[in-house]
């Protein structure tokens, strides 16, 4: 009774550490929204990027890195020539498989033709009488393809944006299942279910440019990964599964290599995923439910133990990778399971020195008798579940390089992903992007059409682009009608501006305004709890206004988003109420002055964070304060008070970079100075 006490503990913990099934299963379909919409083949991108590792799976991890996939359209990987049928050779360039020199889960990619892209072909050596793509040498051409600046990182290009880590692993893809992954179809009896296993074995797989330690052609195999299909079994476990999965990361992390340094950490994570992979496939546990998680995890760690004391940890999909060859063999593997064996002897106990998971140890320890709830809807509030959702909304609210006709077959895209059986998290994605899409077109047709002379011409765009932006505010955040009023102030309709000022100012001064995570929960779930999300996003939800460096909103923000572009982000980011006091002094100094002072009063009391004002403090976003204080600099300047604008561009320099917009507050001192 005690343990399954303490594995309902721990279940309620990870619950609230790693995410409900409510909040799990939103981040999964919130990032399959996104990618439905810009994996979008009527776009006829050279390269598809994907989400991967544990972020796409579903994890939100501190320290844990982003990872992403990317590999070229025009390429594709066959097993053999019988397969080139599939294929017009004038569209894509065929690779063939040669695994006849390399170590199982590896293969030479061989160019029989000879035809690719210069940056492939760039990769190629001669072996054998015969092109080949060498692994090292394509590491070399793509590090820093995606992301500027990336150095190498195993088979990825890795490097920081803002103050998240990130690997990119640029690849080729295969559409057909690996032969030697055959057997692999043969042991799917009672997990995963058919339907999953069909679905794995039509998506292929993927090449990752990284050769075996031990192979004979180190720098130029490639490592086959199943990084696709391990998302659709990761998907297919139940709760407890996943939990059990994310405990073994936390194992890994908080306890196996506490203290050690990188070059020491001789497992990972993805032995963690092997291991519960093979767990429950095998039937080691006859049922995987919260009371028996530990047992569960115990299953598991006797299983690597297993593995560590034979020196063989078994690739899920192709059995005969030996995946512990390279590192995990002579001193290392015995000093290595000395230490997880003494860890094993303590039983249960060792989760102890686990500062995730003690306390929920601890607690039953403590009380014997204490009933554990470990319902989804009693763990978690449903603020603190909208919370989550709308977070993960806005940070993917990502649609890249944006042009007219890109944003057209964007909303054809939306309309065609309508008509699919969709969850509610998918539909409130898609509505938010909609709203984006509606918003870019608008400011993209006004820049376009601006200089062409032809005022009946600007009159028709005009009219169609303010229509746009109007719309595009009823499908997003409450936040979203600011676009309005910066497309309004952009096309000199100051009093139109500030009319949509006024209701924005009403709608974020209401008592259950969801800001961030700045909300008061209970008149939050008195205005909107129990309504829909897209219900609860157009009317109690705003979040940071995002400029997008590609387009030019306001002649006053340019030097900003310039100097942002040129430091590799993609756009400004700026706190709601601080925009809005901007636009309004903006605005009212062309119809009222004496309002026109009273939002430089009331952005001045924001950004210096005065107690005791009307305008709350927790309102601005520490990491936001380099854009807050360059906007008061501006306001500051174009009213005339330069010696306060110098002070706030000052001010801006100290903060934080989070917006990198250090070159245009250095022009903005330095013009001062003349």
């Amino acid at each position: 009774m005690a343990v399954q006490n303490i594995s309902e503990s721990v279940y309620v913990g990870m619950c609230l550490k790693i995410g409900t099934p409510q909040q799990v299963a939103s981040r999964r379909d919130i990032v399959d929204s996104r990618e439905m919409l810009i994996n979008n083949e009527m776009l006829n991108k050279p390269i598809t990027g994907m989400l991967s590792g544990s972020r796409r799976e579903g994890f939100r991890l501190s320290g844990s890195d982003t990872d992403y996939m990317y590999w070229p359209n025009n390429h594709r990987v066959i097993w053999d020539f019988s397969q080139c049928q599939f294929y017009i050779t004038q569209e894509h360039a065929l690779i063939l498989c040669d695994s006849s020199e390399s170590p199982p889960g590896f293969t030479l990619l061989w160019l029989p033709l000879e035809r690719t892209s210069h940056g492939v072909m760039s990769a190629c050596v001669r072996m054998n009488g015969g092109f080949y793509i060498s692994s090292s040498k394509y590491r070399e051409v793509t590090c820093s393809l995606v992301m500027p600046g990336s150095s190498p990182h195993g088979p990825c290009g890795s490097g920081s944006y803002g103050n998240v880590e990130y690997d990119t692993a640029h690849c080729f893809v295969s559409d057909f299942w690996p032969p030697s992954a055959s057997s692999w179809i043969g042991r799917c009896h009672s997990w995963p279910p058919p339907h999953v296993v069909n679905d794995i074995i039509r998506n292929g797989c993927h090449f990752v440019a990284i050769g075996h330690k031990l192979g004979n052609h180190t720098d130029n195999e490639w490592r086959i990964s199943f990084s696709q299909a391990e998302y659709k079994l990761v998907c297919s476990m139940n709760h407890t599964q996943f939990l059990t999965y994310g405990l073994l990361k936390l194992f890994l992390k908080e306890i196996i290599n506490k203290g050690l340094r990188d070059e020491d950490k001789l497992l990972c994570s993805y032995h963690m995923k092997t291991t519960v992979f093979w767990a429950i496939q095998q039937n080691a546990l006859p049922r995987w439910c919260p009371q028996n998680l530990m047992d569960g995890f115990w299953v598991c760690f006797k299983l690597l133990l297993k593995w560590v004391y034979e020196g063989v940890c078994p690739n899920f999909f192709i059995p005969e990778n030996n995946m512990f060859l390279s590192n995990i063999y002579g001193e290392a593997q015995k000093a290595l399971f000395t230490r997880l064996y003494r860890l094993y002897e303590n039983g249960l106990a060792l989760l102890l020195h686990s500062p995730s998971i003690s306390s929920y140890i601890t607690n039953v320890l403590c009380n014997p008798r204490l009933t554990i709830c470990t319902d989804e809807h009693t763990l978690i509030s449903e603020v603190e579940v909208d919370e989550d959702i709308f977070g993960e909304i806005y940070e993917k609210n990502a649609i890249g390089n944006i042009d007219l006709h890109t944003c057209e077959i964007y909303l054809h895209r939306v309309e065609q992903l309508l008509g699919l059986p969709l969850t509610q998290y998918h539909i409130v994605m898609l509505q938010k992007l909609t709203a984006t899409i509606l918003q870019c077109t608008a400011f993209i047709l006004h820049s376009m059409y601006t200089y062409t002379g032809s005022n009946k011409q600007l009159y028709i765009v005009d009219k169609v682009a303010c229509r746009l932006v109007k719309l595009s505010a009823k499908f997003g955040f409450v936040s979203n009608m600011l676009y309005t009023a910066l497309y309004y102030y952009k096309t000199f309709r100051y009093r139109d501006a500030l009319s949509v000022i006024d209701i924005i100012k009403v709608k974020l001064a209401q008592p259950y305004l969801m800001y961030r995570s700045h909300v008061d929960r209970e008149r939050y779930i008195e205005a909107v709890g129990g309504q829909s999300l897209s219900t609860k996003m157009r009317q109690a939800v705003a979040q940071d206004i995002k400029l997008d460096n590609e387009i030019f909103y306001i002649n006053e923000l340019i030097p900003e988003q310039q100097s942002s572009e040129q430091n590799n982000e993609p756009a400004l980011y700026i706190p709601p109420h601080v925009l809005l006091y901007m636009l309004e002094l903006l605005c009212s100094r062309h119809v009222d002055t004496m309002r026109a002072q009273r939002a430089l009063d009331d952005l001045q009391v924001l950004v210096h964070h005065d107690q005791g004002q009307s305008v709350p403090v927790e309102l601005i976003d520490v990491e936001l304060r380099d854009i807050s204080w360059e906007i008061l600099g501006i306001c500051q300047q174009i009213t005339g008070n330069l010696q306060a604008a110098l002070y706030s561009y000052h001010q801006s320099l100290r903060q934080y970079p989070h917006n990198k917009i250090q070159t245009a507050t250095r022009q903005r001192i330095q013009d001062l100075h003349l």
